[in-house]
């Protein structure tokens, strides 16, 4: 293999850092990956600093030993590299670098007043998650830190920027941090001028215009591995500086070209610890808290649904059966006891026979609350039983995200053509592929690639800046060099199915207080 003609795609997520090398004909030639978790502290979901270096030099060499051990030899150079992470969040610094307060992820919901705040003067809906959002709120809050900011950044930019001394980021992911103008592929100049209006009485000696990175497109060259940086991520000295590397961009925009889902009218789900949905459209919808709008990484508009909580709840109650299991003496892989649990949602009635479960681990914006509460209930009548108790896990986990996309195809009339899913939530074959068709009541295909999901698309992007022809755009490279013949499995839903669903959420949307309560009495 020419490793000068692969490319690199390094993913930041939020339960694991996932790495994937692709070959000359962008196929995945080498993986590494690396766990992580999230920590609650002091009310703010966070990793620490040492935790993102710690981890994404754990996450190459996991790479770097996948190649040693499938080709023989140590990983010197590859093509290209991109770099990508968990959108959104607040990663503020000093201008020496240093970081002046705990990574705030895009997980929390602590920014309420500031992103009210923000969609009324923009007239543009400002989530929660938001990098805006958590600096305003800063400024809100008075917060000491300020006086000594810089600049701030999420965690893809931030490594972007440690690798290559070029503080940029991919339009996808800069549409997460401020709004952008798909016409002038950067920040909206209009909402810029009003947000440096707003903060100028604070006396800051930084200003809207210079404090968030640069942005670029998707084929645009990054910058290069620098010395430093290539010590950073290797070492072991094997790796060589010099690596172009394609702009930064988050698991939205990654997840939409690991699926196909740049060109207009095309749509896709990720579902893995949050879930959201993503639809390329040709004109901006009316203003929704519940909708977000950013880019694809070439710059169109994108109608987004996010909601913070997804797997979460399903992973701990399969754990709960795993350790049965495990005391029952019984031999069942990971892998085979998510299968037998999954699988049994299949059998299960389609509104899940009356049995009720929210999966909030963290707040949810869509549904106005700032914490979450676990909650399994049945009334005393329900029909209670396996297949009934994981299908509920399942539909509870896309019931938020719904409600969402209801908006856009009940009250916007977008237009969706096609609907692709990825990430650990469609692992189990059939299984989320058809609870997510029930859902938005269309077919979802599922790539043979998607489990790779985002690192998988980073590297692909990082393909299209090192491969791309002259005026290629980047979805006709898509579909004429990379899925071309993919292999790929499309369901759609029965009407049964799609009314049980309906049926489950019209009983989920009415026993909201039961959650509500929950936040309130469980401490």
């Amino acid at each position: 293999m020419d490793f000068t003609k692969t490319a690199l795609g390094l993913e930041l997520g939020s339960t694991r850092i996932k790495a994937v090398l692709l070959d000359e004909d962008r196929k995945i030639a080498a993986s590494g990956s690396h766990d992580w978790e999230n920590k609650l502290e002091n009310g703010i979901w966070t990793y620490s600093l040492d935790d993102i270096l710690n981890g994404v030099k754990s996450c190459y060499a996991s790479l770097a030993a996948d190649v040693k051990e499938k080709f023989g030899k140590p990983l010197e150079t590859v093509g290209a590299i991109g770099i990508s992470g968990m959108m959104h969040g607040y990663l503020a610094f000093d201008r020496d670098g240093a970081l002046l307060v705990p990574f705030r992820t895009w997980r929390n919901t602590i920014t309420g007043e500031a992103a009210e705040k923000l969609t009324a003067l923009f007239g543009f809906n400002i989530p929660q998650r938001w990098s805006v959002a958590h600096l305003y709120q800063a400024v809100l809050n008075g917060e000491e830190h300020l006086a000594r900011l810089d600049h701030i950044n999420t965690v893809a930019g931030y490594i972007h920027e440690l690798l290559t001394g070029r503080r940029v980021l991919g339009i996808g992911e800069a549409s997460g941090m401020f709004p952008v103008d798909s016409a002038t592929k950067t920040y909206d100049a209009a909402m810029l001028s009003k947000f440096r209006d707003l903060l100028a009485p604070c006396g800051y000696g930084w200003t809207a215009d210079s404090v968030f990175p640069a942005v670029l497109e998707a084929g645009e060259n990054a910058g290069v591995l620098t010395e430093a940086g290539a010590a950073f991520l290797d070492p072991t000295g094997n790796l060589r500086a010099g690596i172009p590397f394609c702009p930064p961009e988050g698991d939205a925009g990654t997840g939409m070209v690991a699926t196909d889902s740049v060109r207009l009218y095309t749509g896709n789900v990720s579902a893995g610890t949050s879930d959201f949905a993503m639809v390329v459209v040709d004109h901006l919808p009316g203003t929704h808290r519940e909708i977000d709008m950013v880019t694809t990484p070439d710059g169109l508009p994108v109608a987004m649904v996010h909601c913070n909580n997804c797997t979460s709840d399903i992973n701990a109650w399969i754990g709960l059966f795993g350790e049965f299991a495990k005391r029952a003496g019984l031999e069942i892989s990971k892998p085979a006891l998510y299968d037998l649990l999954l699988l049994s949602a299949l059998e299960g009635d389609p509104d899940c026979g009356g049995l009720l479960s929210y999966n909030y681990f963290s707040g949810e914006g869509i549904t106005d609350v700032n914490e979450g509460r676990p909650v399994f209930a049945r009334a005393e009548n329900a029909r209670f039983n396996l297949p009934n108790f994981m299908r509920t896990h399942l539909l509870s986990a896309l019931a938020t995200l719904k409600i969402g996309l209801d908006i856009l195809t009940n009250e916007e009339k977008l237009r969706i053509d096609r609907l692709f899913g990825h990430g650990g939530y469609f692992k189990t074959e059939e299984a989320g592929q058809r609870m997510l068709s029930a859902a938005a009541g269309v077919p979802v295909s599922v790539m043979k690639t998607a489990e790779s999901g985002g690192p998988y698309g980073m590297a692909l992007l990082a393909s299209y800046m090192l491969n791309r022809a002259e005026g290629e755009s980047l979805p006709d490279y898509l579909d004429t060099k990379v899925f071309a013949d993919a292999e790929s499995t499309t369901l759609m839903a029965t009407e049964e199915e799609i009314e049980g669903f309906n049926r489950f959420l019209a009983r989920y949307r009415s026993a909201f207080p039961v959650e509500t309560a929950a936040i309130a009495h469980l401490n």
